[in-house]
């Protein structure tokens, strides 16, 4: 490509990527569209000869664009909003254009420095100690899965040579996220050496029932390896009581991992500390950038206070990987399965720089404003009900009415393309659940939002025949 083609093809990226955030809100966060439609759409195989950039463009625009999910979206409140800004979005093209690995320290020295020098300020903000090691992975899955294998590294140190022992259990709540027992399946555990410790009211992991299960695991010759609680929940955000689970933690020596994915960014802002008590007695601690700290997908970072046994769990390096700088170098290869890295740190550094701690700060408060604002909202009507506190930027809640009753209401709203919501099952009841984090979303989308939901609501509930009777799948 001759390098005023590129000039030209780049600017017409940015101008579209430009128009794309001015008119965001008219385009539908869900497509109308079923599975295989796309495909159907497109060549079945790959063209012999190169097409012109323009038309390239022009396809993605008219057939690709349209059958996306809108994640980056204002009223996308599905699983957790998330958000890449535009000085992500500039870190990322620079990161594509210069498309180095950050495998090893030499394999990109900026790369490996600019990564360190990143997660000291996200510790710093976090109120993190200097003992805290940081690495950055793609996702939270990836992490976890090696938090638990430092795990099993630390409470049995010869299973990298002789391979597991037998009896090695992994703790988790009824609410903590399926990557954390995919992960132990991943690495060997089995599921029947994975324990899910019972929630209280608020689904929180009980301290009692977790000391109680691990009594009994020791009492039958198994060695507990790893707890895993939550600082923000999938399903509701609740915040476990890590300082306890802490101490049960040391009395029996097994790893603690916190999960924060989601709501450990939230700990930026100064009020809202507290919802990492404990953490300085974790082991290993993950939050993700690109779930609520305004960078794009993939961005997830572990800390740990153990990069030792986090290293000699992964280390294994070849000739051909060995440079003369392994003595004095961090090379994050040694910390994890991945051995290709990219380039993650520079959106942290765009973004960190162009907002500042008080710009990030400013959009967190209002992320959580935004959250107590609809939280009011559906406390003032009678249809609905929360389900479960509101300690973050997400509300669960149900219209008092059927499971079968709620799922159609959730359907119909992401049907209209005008939001899209997400749902869990709490206490047996189906629950829609409304995510805030895009650094877009305004009062104005949550109550257009609320609106929408209210007026779908009554329109399920007027679905009735001539004679007054309920239609068919519309019982309350």
């Amino acid at each position: 490509m001759e390098k005023d083609d590129f000039r030209q093809a780049a600017y017409a990226h940015a101008d579209w990527i430009a128009g794309y955030f001015e008119q965001i809100r008219s385009f539908p966060v869900l497509p109308a569209i079923k599975p295989g439609e796309l495909s159907s759409r497109l060549p079945p195989t790959a063209p012999e000869q190169g097409e012109p950039l323009e038309k390239i463009f022009q396809d993605f625009q008219s057939t690709i664009f349209p059958a996306l999910t809108l994640w980056n979206h204002p009223r996308f409140f599905a699983w957790f909003s998330i958000s890449s800004t535009p000085p992500s979005i500039l870190a990322d093209f620079l990161a594509a254009t210069l498309n180095v690995n950050a495998m090893l320290w030499k394999s990109s020295p900026a790369a490996t420095e600019l990564e360190q020098v990143t997660l000291s300020w996200l510790r710093q903000w976090l109120g993190l100690s200097d003992q805290h090691f940081g690495i950055i992975y793609d996702t939270a899955s990836v992490g976890v899965m090696q938090a638990i294998g430092a795990a099993r590294e630390f409470v049995d140190p010869g299973c990298r040579t002789h391979g597991m022992r037998p009896g090695l259990i992994v703790y988790l709540s009824e609410h903590t996220h399926s990557s954390s027992e995919k992960a132990a399946i991943t690495l060997g555990f089995g599921q029947q050496n994975i324990r899910k410790i019972p929630v209280d009211e608020q689904f929180r992991m009980r301290p009692d029932a977790l000391a109680r299960v691990i009594a009994s695991d020791i009492s039958a010759g198994r060695r507990p390896c790893c707890i895993v609680a939550s600082i923000g929940s999938t399903s509701t955000t609740a915040i476990d009581p890590v300082t306890e689970i802490a101490a049960i933690a040391e009395r029996h020596n097994v790893w603690l991992h916190l999960d924060a994915a989601y709501g450990g960014s939230a700990a930026i802002v100064p009020e809202m500390r507290y919802i990492l008590a404990g953490v300085e007695r974790a082991h290993s601690f993950i939050l993700n950038p690109h779930k609520w700290l305004y960078v794009s997908v993939d961005c997830s970072v572990l800390y740990t206070r153990y990069p030792d046994i986090l290293r000699r769990a992964s280390s294994l390096s070849a000739e051909y990987l060995r440079t003369a700088e392994d003595d004095h170098a961090v090379n994050y290869m040694d910390y994890g399965v991945q051995l290709g890295r990219r380039f993650r740190a520079l959106k942290l550094w765009y973004v960190f720089r162009y907002y500042g701690r008080e710009g990030i700060i400013a959009m967190l408060r209002e992320s959580l404003r935004l959250a107590q604002v609809l939280k009011e909202l559906i406390e003032s009507d009678d249809r609905f009900e929360l389900s479960a506190p509101v300690p973050l930027s997400l509300a669960c809640f149900r219209l008092r009415a059927s499971n079968a009753r709620n799922e159609q209401l959730l359907a119909a709203i992401n049907a209209s393309g005008k939001a899209f919501l997400s749902h869990t099952v709490l206490n047996g009841h189906f629950v829609l659940r409304l995510a805030i984090g895009n650094f877009q979303t305004s009062e104005q989308d949550i109550l257009d939002t609320w609106d929408l939901i209210k007026e779908t609501a009554e329109h399920l509930t007027a679905q009735v025949d001539p004679g007054g009777r309920a239609l068919a799948g519309a019982e309350l």
